[in-house]
């Protein structure tokens, strides 16, 4: 039998802790979401704050400085934070993608450098970062070596090389100048290991994400059909087809349920980029199509939304002392009730941190969303 769509979205909200808070430690609340999108230094807070019960940003501050939880290019060529870890078998799975990405780039290549002039500057990097520099430093380093060109290699090897964005300090630990360290982990001397890389992926994946298709998976990694197809028979009877159409089989973690279909979901205020909307294949399992348009912005932009009963229902944004909520389509009051709990808690920690959060994304909502009903908590 078939899973419904209502017990998939269930189980993705089951798996990232969104059913329920749970107490848990923050390194161990990101390795069981298996990771954070973290292009804007508020989204990894904001995404644990909705995850774990009486969550304290200050426990993320610590683990990003002591280095427990890690912040780097990895799945989809952008950022997330990780469990220490997971860093160096998904930067394995990952990193030929990482690398083509930039190195067979055009603008790689109107450099008239190859490749292996990247690779050959890996070792000395690696040293140069043994603390944190600036990429404004690391560009100064490379111009030794490559003149003109110094900016775009580093553009090139700040993807791929094994390094992680140092904290740099601000409210959210991490500010809009980045700074960089190498992975203490030192590298294996045949190489990585590719193919345990994307094992390991794909079951943090299916822990956080299933029961899902190889083409989610592609969909939240880019990696290729025929590397994920490699994955699943290598990983044998350690996941299974739990559903779906021959055409587009359900993968899953042998002996992993999924919550019954009447399971109640918590209203919940996401943040930007919140991997539970990119984890699937498009329009993916909480997001109502006709909603999509105004939620993912053409430039790759995903708004934060209000789930309401385990759906996309509209979004927010901080609005001076306060949190602005847009529903789409008209609530009822037992949801308005949940919502405005939410958005009371979320004014609590934005008032300890950044009111501001976000507010360079506000030209979005004058472009015009649906505003079937609107609410501003808190102000």
């Amino acid at each position: 039998m078939s899973l419904t769509a209502r017990q998939l979205a269930l189980a993705t909200l089951d798996r990232q802790l969104l059913l329920e808070r749970r107490h848990l430690d923050v390194a161990e609340a990101v390795r069981r979401v298996c990771a954070l999108q973290a292009q804007e230094p508020a989204s990894p807070y904001l995404a644990l704050w909705n995850r774990v019960r009486d969550f304290a940003p200050e426990d993320l501050d610590a683990a990003f400085a002591d280095g427990r939880i890690v912040k780097a290019s990895l799945m989809r060529i952008t950022l997330h934070a990780v469990h220490a870890e997971d860093y160096e078998p998904f930067r394995a799975a990952m990193l030929a993608t990482l690398r083509a990405s930039r190195l067979h780039d055009r603008r790689f290549a109107a450099t008239g450098l190859a490749p292996e002039d990247a690779d050959a500057l890996l070792p000395d990097l690696a040293a140069y970062l043994r603390r944190p520099r600036t990429g404004a430093e690391v560009e100064r380093e490379v111009t030794a070596r490559h003149g003109e060109h110094a900016h775009r290699m580093w553009w090139a090897l700040r993807t791929y090389a094994p390094i992680h964005h140092a904290p740099t300090g601000g409210s959210w630990a991490f500010g809009h100048r980045n700074a960089y360290r190498a992975s203490p982990a030192a590298p294996a001397a045949d190489g990585p290991d590719t193919d345990g890389g994307v094992r390991h992926l794909l079951l943090a994946y299916l822990r956080a994400f299933g029961p899902a298709s190889a083409q989610d998976f592609a969909r939240f990694t880019l990696l290729t059909r025929s590397v994920i197809a490699r994955a699943v028979r290598q990983l044998g009877d350690r996941v299974v087809q739990v559903a779906g159409s021959p055409r587009a089989p359900v993968l899953d973690v042998a002996g992993s349920g999924v919550p019954a279909d009447d399971t109640p979901a918590p209203p919940r205020l996401l943040p930007m980029w919140d991997s539970t909307l990119l984890a699937h294949a498009v329009p993916g399992r909480l997001m109502p199509p006709e909603y999509r348009p105004f939620t993912v912005r053409r430039n790759g932009d995903v708004l934060p939304c209000l789930l309401v009963d385990g759906r996309v229902a509209g979004v927010w944004r901080a609005v001076g002392a306060g949190v602005e909520l847009t529903a789409f389509h008209r609530l009822g009051r037992a949801a308005w009730r949940g919502l405005t709990e939410e958005a009371e808690g979320l004014c609590g920690v934005l008032a300890a941190r950044d009111r501001s959060v976000y507010r360079r994304y506000g030209h979005w909502w004058e472009k015009g969303l649906p505003h079937a009903e609107q609410r501003i908590v808190g102000s």
